[in-house]
């Protein structure tokens, strides 16, 4: 029997981080927000609002908080392992971290994959996948998916890393943002072919390695750390080829976000600062009861509410045009003055979503036991490839072999799903489980 929210927050070690867990929701919540806020959907399909009204562009050093989430990782990740490693050194401990971490996110993660397969099958065997808001919905509604397989990649990455970081400390995250600060003079300067791809690597496992230094009590200056990073980004965005949006948006010829940039870095290092700054504060309310209990049971759909968000917000939509009630042209007076009710109706609808879908988020019952590092570390590849490709490729299409470009090779959806069923599958033989009796 899962534990309550109540029981948890009641059983929580003293010296637990909290804010770490209240940074995890805050930081998917501002995303769930900031997509249903960017959402410009008319009759002739959904465009971003951030597009339209350029000058809102600069609220995205705010609202693009992905790089936070990614600290957060970093921290979880290195107490993670730490604990797996001091129980069961060597390859088979890897695989008992791999497993352990993946779990919880790819369980969800699938099954939103299936449910939407499925959907999507059926709308383009009736046809009506040729509408303007069906088809862009198709697109769209796995986009997001891209941060999970990077996530995938960090969890893979954790052990090596870990290992520099403990060798190296501050040197190893700069080394990394010297590699992605070389990476963009290579792309910008050199015109080097396709060396950008390599900053999906560099960027954000360097925001990753911050997060180790956080386990260690190392960020001991976090307000250096955000006015160099956010100087840095301003002066790159002012005198740079880069954009001021650290969103990607339609039709740029240079984003931020994909492949990333030496300037986003610089915004992750300004926000992890920023963050850390109001650690101290911020934590002290945690202790009270009843805010601590808000967040854990927050923390227990936080996945799941993200990956259902954007379906929340397409159903608002798809209810507003089929009941034949008046959707004016994205940014004009009413279209802002809809925001606020469609914000409520999305919120309501991600929570009827989470209620029947939450249960695919709740710890498994089981010990796992050491397996096979080998296997584990060929399943995450599976996964992190599979996910990374069906959130370029979409669901639209599935049937004409619609295909999108990953790391030079075409992959079309029914593929990159195939890939993440097989690396999920690889994952979980590669660390047995010992089955155990739950009380109550």
């Amino acid at each position: 029997m899962t534990a309550s929210a109540r029981e948890m927050a009641a059983a929580t070690p003293a010296g637990r981080d909290r804010y770490v867990d209240l940074l995890r929701v805050a930081s998917l919540a501002t995303v769930i927000a900031g997509h249903w806020l960017m959402a410009a959907v008319s009759g002739d399909g959904i465009g971003n609002l951030l597009a339209l009204v350029p000058p809102l562009q600069v609220l995205t050093w705010g609202l693009q908080v992905m790089p936070v989430f990614f600290f957060v990782g970093g921290f979880s990740h290195a107490l993670s392992y730490r604990s797996v490693r001091r129980g069961h050194p060597g390859p088979g401990g890897y695989a008992l971290f791999l497993r352990a971490r993946l779990r919880r996110l790819l369980r969800p993660t699938l099954v939103f994959v299936g449910v939407w397969t499925a959907a999507a099958l059926v709308v383009q065997l009736a046809g009506a996948d040729r509408g303007p808001l069906a088809g862009a919905a198709l697109r769209i509604v796995t986009q997001p998916l891209w941060f999970i397989g990077i996530y995938l990649a960090m969890v893979a990455f954790t052990p090596p890393l870990l290992r520099l970081h403990e060798r190296h400390g501050w040197a190893a995250f700069a080394a990394l943002v010297a590699a992605a600060a070389a990476v963009d003079l290579l792309r910008f300067a050199g015109g080097v072919p396709y060396v950008e791809f390599l900053n999906f690597a560099f960027v954000w496992l360097a925001v990753h390695q911050l997060g180790f230094l956080r386990a260690d009590g190392r960020l001991t200056r976090p307000g250096l750390l955000a006015a160099a990073g956010l100087a840095g980004a301003a002066l790159l965005v002012a005198y740079g080829p880069y954009p001021l949006s650290m969103v990607g948006m339609p039709g740029e010829k240079v984003s931020n976000m994909a492949p990333p940039t030496f300037a986003l870095l610089a915004h992750g290092m300004w926000l992890v600062g920023a963050v850390q700054l109001l650690a101290r504060p911020v934590g002290a309310r945690l202790a009270r009861p009843r805010v601590w209990r808000a967040v854990v049971a927050a923390n227990g759909i936080a996945m799941t509410a993200f990956l259902w968000h954007l379906t929340a917000m397409l159903a608002v939509y798809a209810a507003q045009l089929g009941l034949g009630l008046s959707l004016p042209a994205p940014a004009t007076a009413a279209w802002w003055a809809q925001v606020p009710l469609r914000l409520l109706a999305a919120a309501a609808l991600t929570g009827v979503l989470v209620a029947v879908f939450r249960r695919f988020e709740a710890p498994a019952a089981g010990a796992p036991t050491p397996g096979s590092g080998p296997g584990a570390a060929l399943g995450v590849t599976c996964c992190l490839l599979g996910i990374l490709g069906l959130s370029m490729t979409g669901l639209g299409g599935l049937l004409e072999g619609h295909s999108a470009t990953l790391i030079a090779l075409p992959l079309t959806a029914p593929a990159a799903i195939g890939m993440a069923l097989g690396g999920w599958l690889l994952v979980e033989r590669s660390a047995s489980v010992r089955r155990v009796r739950l009380r109550g």
